[in-house]
């Protein structure tokens, strides 16, 4: 157990630490805006939430002791990506990189938790795991800052030590696990629309002061938004394997404005 929540407060503990390293990157990468510092953040977040569920259901199909292993190996490898990045858009992309493996590691160790303890010590556990998130919470800023004393880039060197630990500690410890009754894919699409809709909005939100509010560049990523997230909403519930002229009630609302060009491959 100490290991998967060493390993879940990891990946919670990189969404805050890399706040207050915000001046600290735009020293180092000079001529960098506030609005490109923010995608840094902007990048692991929309990331890490779309890649959740499809991570989740793989690691159930193909063994959630593999998807916990990938995904902290590839944490790790992208944390000293980011240390080493030569810009800030390779900053950016190492954080994309980083997200990923995040979204593998957590739900594939909540399940090897689940799985690993008897049922009445599983109750106990999750409230241990998610105290763990929360504490990586509270405790990022504080922990970002000690780091940020050194070096900008010790935010994301630390945790290489944790991740070759947990990794040597998991592949000892942490027995094999997976859903036999999970037989279908995850929707990769939908994730993608889903970070798509949400990244359009950030964008528009971030830029909207630089572009004019009223301009075309920011109606243009909150026009995209809204065809995105319909799409999305649409996969969720099924309508994708409805008839485009038969929506189901959920979505009913929403589909009856949406041009078919956006979501005509999502509604067969």
């Amino acid at each position: 157990m100490v290991v998967l929540c060493l390993a879940a407060f990891m990946a919670t503990l990189d969404v805050f630490v890399v706040n207050v390293a915000f001046t600290g990157i735009g020293a180092s990468f000079a001529g960098s805006s506030l609005a490109d510092l923010s995608w840094v953040l902007n990048a692991y977040t929309i990331v890490y939430a779309a890649l959740l569920i499809p991570a989740g259901r793989l690691a159930d199909r193909h063994g959630r002791k593999a998807g916990f292993l990938v995904g902290l190996t590839v944490f790790t490898l992208a944390s000293v990506g980011c240390a080493v990045a030569p810009g800030l858009w390779w900053l950016v992309a190492f954080r994309v990189l980083q997200a990923a493996g995040a979204a593998a590691l957590t739900p594939a160790g909540l399940g090897l938790l689940l799985t690993a303890l008897p049922p009445d010590r599983r109750a106990g556990a999750v409230k241990v795991w998610a105290t763990t998130s929360s504490f990586a919470a509270a405790l990022g800023p504080v922990v970002g800052g000690a780091l940020v004393e050194l070096s900008w880039n010790w935010v994301f060197l630390i945790n290489v030590p944790v991740g070759v630990v947990a990794f040597a500690a998991a592949m000892r410890l942490v027995p094999e696990s997976r859903d036999e009754s999970v037989t279908r894919l995850p929707d990769v699409p939908d994730a993608v629309v889903l970070a798509v809709a949400i990244g359009a909005l950030a964008l528009g939100l971030v830029k909207g002061g630089e572009w004019g509010w009223t301009g075309a560049a920011a109606l243009g990523a909150f026009g995209s938004r809204s065809p995105a997230s319909r799409c999305w909403w649409c996969g969720c519930c099924g309508t994708r394997r409805r008839s485009w002229s038969r929506p189901c009630s959920a979505c009913r609302p929403l589909c009856g404005r949406m041009s078919r060009p956006w979501c005509s491959a999502w509604a067969r």
